[in-house]
């Protein structure tokens, strides 16, 4: 599942959060005072594939 991560500007802390991309469509709460108003923040991506020698 992707990692979201949001800005809540209530708690003034980031926060990530693991969701699947419906969940994310539906929005987030934070997990410190629950307010549903989250700011989405630009992550860093990261793939990991295999390589075969």
């Amino acid at each position: 599942m992707p990692l979201y991560e949001y800005y809540c500007p209530t708690c003034q802390r980031e926060v990530s959060i693991t969701q699947t991309m419906q969940e994310h469509q539906q929005g987030a709460s934070c997990p410190g005072c629950g307010r549903r108003d989250l700011e989405p923040r630009l992550g860093t991506f990261f793939a990991k594939t295999s390589r075969k020698s």
